[in-house]
Formats: C-alpha cells, structure tokens, sequence
C-alpha cells in the first residue's frame, strides 16, 4: 500500500508520516521544498503543491489512499487527479469548524474541502480537530521573557487537542476499514479557561506563568501588529460585544470525544504537550 501524505512537514502531517512508518506501508509526501523537510528515511519525498495539479497528478501515480491536507480552491483539481489516479480512500485534516454552517470564516473555508472531497465518489473520512495546543506557541515568547501570556477572554474554556492525537485518528482512518463516510470530531480531555492553560504551561516548564487579560480592542491592535489578517482577528475576537461572557457555550462541558474512542490511546494532556515543547517557553529569541 502506497499512501501519498500532503502537508507533511506540518504539525499534524509528520505525525501522520511517522504512524504509517509504524505500521509499515509506503509513504510519499508531497513538499514545497524536499531538500528542507527532513523527513524519516524511507519517505519518498516528491516536490510541489495542492495548487500545483501537474504536480499533484505525478505524486498520486500508483498511490492507493490520501492524506489530505485543507486548500480551498485547489480541492477540486486534486480530487479529480485523485480519482483518475484510482485512489480508492481520502482521509481529510478538516476542523470542527465545518460543522458551523455558513457565514464562518473558518467553517466555510473547511467544509468546502470536504464538498470537494465528498463529490469526488472517493470515500472519505473527515477528521474534525478543534482548537490545537500549537496555537499556544503564540504565548511562547512572552512566556520565555516575562513569564506572562497576554490575551483576551481569561475565562474562555477550550478542550484543546494534541496534534499526534489528530494524526493518530486520521493513520487509524487511513489504515482501517469502517471509517468511510464519517466525520469525526476529536478535542483534548480536559476543558480548561485560558488562564489555566497558562498555569498547566508554568507548571510543566516550572515557572509561575501569569495571565494578564486584553481587551477585545488591546488584543485586534496587539495581533494587527503582529501581522495578523483583520478577516481572521475578528474572526477569532467573535461578536463585537463586550456585554458577552466569552466564557460560556464556547465547547461542551464534558472534554469527549477525544480519539481515544477510535484509536484505543488515550488523549494526550496539556501538561504532556507542554513538557514536549518547553524549550519554546524558556528560550528567548
């Protein structure tokens, strides 16, 4: 069995290469650059893009499933060369997002992917990750420096997931039968606020890490500034309200479902991801 993975030197995609090394079938990823990606020997690494069809029709040559990686827009071209190509199985990195209906940033941009992915006649497995503890790499340098993370809605609870956790899902997808035509929706098991992310942060690099909360205002002006899209700033600010508590109905109250329930592992905590990434919160650069 071939498997071509796309977006493999990404946060979920190297985890997706390594679980199907593991389980010993070939593994093709396609990269911008293969002289960076410093992929595990026995990888073929090919050269080029999901908006590159030329070169997405020559990766897919002899592939039998897909791991694929969310460009709206190019979808539907790498679904078509998928199908000529005779992939018989697409495993999709979507978010929960796609679930929203229409007239979300997010949720629209996902979910057209999966259309794509769905009208093609391949089965498919949609892989729906909630929020990502990567994103919490964006306090790693205020941490490193001052031990403080500033950010907005101190009491926002989220059930943040490990991205080996989504790749296990998607390698599980990718390797098992039974998985076709589900959409699955996989988060951490814990809910905690934004503060107390950052105190699990503190603990696991052994720092007193403080939360200093942002206005809606203070933080759209802090990632303006940082490069951030206005679309995406507002996007993750929500409604325009500040009567709102943004700590209410922002994820179930129960941590489920993690992929434990698919993968038999259980959910790699916080503090477990906090502890692999350390050396980001205490180097200064």
């Amino acid at each position: 069995m071939l498997i071509l993975v796309t977006g493999a030197t990404g946060n979920v995609g190297r985890h997706v290469v390594n679980r199907l090394l593991e389980a010993g079938v070939q593994v093709r990823a396609l990269t911008r650059s293969p002289d960076k990606a410093n992929l595990p020997a026995g990888v073929q690494v090919v050269r080029g893009d999901l908006g590159d069809l030329v070169a997405v029709r020559e990766a897919l040559r002899g592939v039998d499933r897909l791991f694929l990686f969310p460009v709206d827009g190019t979808a539907t071209g790498v679904m078509d060369a998928a199908r000529e190509a005779g992939v018989s199985r697409v495993v999709v990195l979507s978010s929960v997002s796609a679930a929203y209906g229409e007239s979300d940033l997010s949720g629209d941009y996902h979910r057209a992917v999966e259309v794509a992915v769905e009208e093609s006649g391949i089965p498919w497995t949609h892989i729906r990750p909630g929020e990502f503890m990567m994103n919490l790499l964006d306090w790693a340098p205020s941490i490193a420096a001052e031990n403080v993370v500033r950010a907005p809605f101190a009491d926002q609870e989220s059930n943040a997931v490990h991205e080996a956790d989504i790749a296990d899902l998607a390698a599980v997808a990718l390797l098992h039968d039974g998985h076709e035509g589900h959409a699955y929706e996989v988060n951490g098991p814990e809910t905690l606020t934004r503060a107390e992310q950052a105190q699990v942060i503190g603990t696991a690099i052994g720092r007193d890490v403080r939360f200093v909360e942002l206005t809606r205002s203070q933080a759209r002006e802090q990632w303006l500034a940082e490069g951030m899209d206005p679309d995406l700033a507002d996007w993750l600010l929500g409604p325009d309200d500040e009567s709102e508590d943004h700590g209410e109905d922002t994820c179930d109250t129960d941590p489920a479902p993690t992929s434990e329930a698919i993968t038999g592992r259980p959910a790699r905590t916080l503090h477990q991801w906090a502890l692999e990434h350390a050396q980001a919160f205490t180097t200064q650069t």
